[in-house]
C-alpha cells in the first residue's frame, strides 16, 4: 500500500522538511505511544479544540487517527519531528515535538485548513511551530511548478480566547476574517479541562459543556505572492 493509499488525503500526500524540521504522516504504531505519554501530562493542550484529552494511547488511535483524521480525505495528520534533537524511537532523524493535521481540505475548491496544531511542551517557544507550520504552508501555496500544491487558501481557526495560536497565525502572515460565534459546543467541556467564551450558557444547556467562539484567519494565494511568501521564510529563518 502507497503512502496515498494508506492516508486517503484528497491533494499528494509526502513528507515536508527543511534543515530543523520534519513533518512526516503521523503512523500509530511508530508515534502514538510517545505522543500520548506526553499529552496525557498536559491536559491544557486540549483546552481550546474539541477533541481530546484522552483516555489511553488506544482511544486516542481510535478516537482521533483512525475516528476522525484517517476517514476524511480532508484531512491528513503529520509527526512534527525537531531534527536539532538526536535520533530516536520515534523517528531516525530527530526527535517526536507534536502533530498539525491539514484539515477541511477541497480540491475542488482549491484550499485547505492548518489545525489540530499540538507541540508538546518541551518544544513550545522554540523554532518548531514556525518551522513546521511554514512547512505545510509553502507545501499548499507554492506553485505546482515550484513543488507545491498551488492552492487558493489556506485557513487558520482558532478559540478567540487562545491567544497564542492567534500570535502563531499572524506572525506566519495569516489575516483575521471574522469572527464565528457560538461556534463549537464542548459537550461535557468542563469535565475535560476546556476553555469556554465566558457566556451563559443557552437555555436548556447541560451545565457542564462550554462553546466556543472561533476567530477565522487566512493566508491566500495573492497575499502570498504578495510578500507572505517572504514573511513566512523570515519567520522560519529565526533563531530560537
Amino acid at each position: 500500500m502507497t503512502l496515498q493509499q494508506e492516508f486517503n488525503f484528497c491533494f499528494p500526500l509526502r513528507e515536508l522538511a527543511n534543515d530543523r524540521v520534519k513533518l512526516t504522516p503521523f503512523q500509530a504504531n511508530r508515534h502514538a505511544a510517545k505522543f500520548f505519554a506526553v499529552a496525557s501530562q498536559h491536559p491544557e493542550l486540549y483546552a481550546y479544540g474539541a477533541s481530546g484529552p484522552y483516555d489511553s494511547e488506544a482511544h486516542y488511535v481510535s478516537a482521533f487517527l483512525k475516528g476522525t483524521s484517517l476517514k476524511d480525505p480532508g484531512m491528513a495528520t503529520f509527526a512534527v519531528i525537531d531534527k536539532t534533537r538526536p535520533p530516536s524511537a520515534e523517528d531516525d532523524e530527530g526527535e517526536l515535538a507534536g502533530t498539525m493535521s491539514y484539515m477541511a481540505s477541497s480540491a475542488a475548491w482549491l484550499g485547505t485548513e492548518i489545525g489540530h496544531v499540538l507541540i508538546l511542551p518541551p518544544y513550545q517557544r522554540t523554532h518548531v511551530a514556525t518551522n513546521a507550520v511554514g512547512l505545510m504552508m509553502q507545501y499548499a501555496l507554492e506553485p505546482e511548478a515550484k513543488g507545491g500544491l498551488g492552492l487558493r487558501r489556506v485557513q487558520w481557526r482558532a478559540h478567540a480566547k487562545n491567544a497564542a495560536s492567534i500570535r502563531l497565525a499572524e506572525r506566519m502572515g495569516f489575516r483575521k476574517e471574522g469572527i464565528m460565534l457560538w461556534h463549537v459546543r464542548f459537550e461535557k467541556g468542563r469535565l475535560r479541562f476546556k476553555v469556554g467564551n465566558d457566556k451563559p450558557l443557552p437555555p436548556g444547556s447541560d451545565p457542564d459543556d462550554l462553546w466556543r467562539d472561533t476567530i477565522v484567519l487566512s493566508h491566500c494565494w495573492d497575499t502570498w505572492e504578495d510578500g507572505g511568501r517572504a514573511v513566512v521564510e523570515a519567520a522560519m529563518n529565526r533563531t530560537g
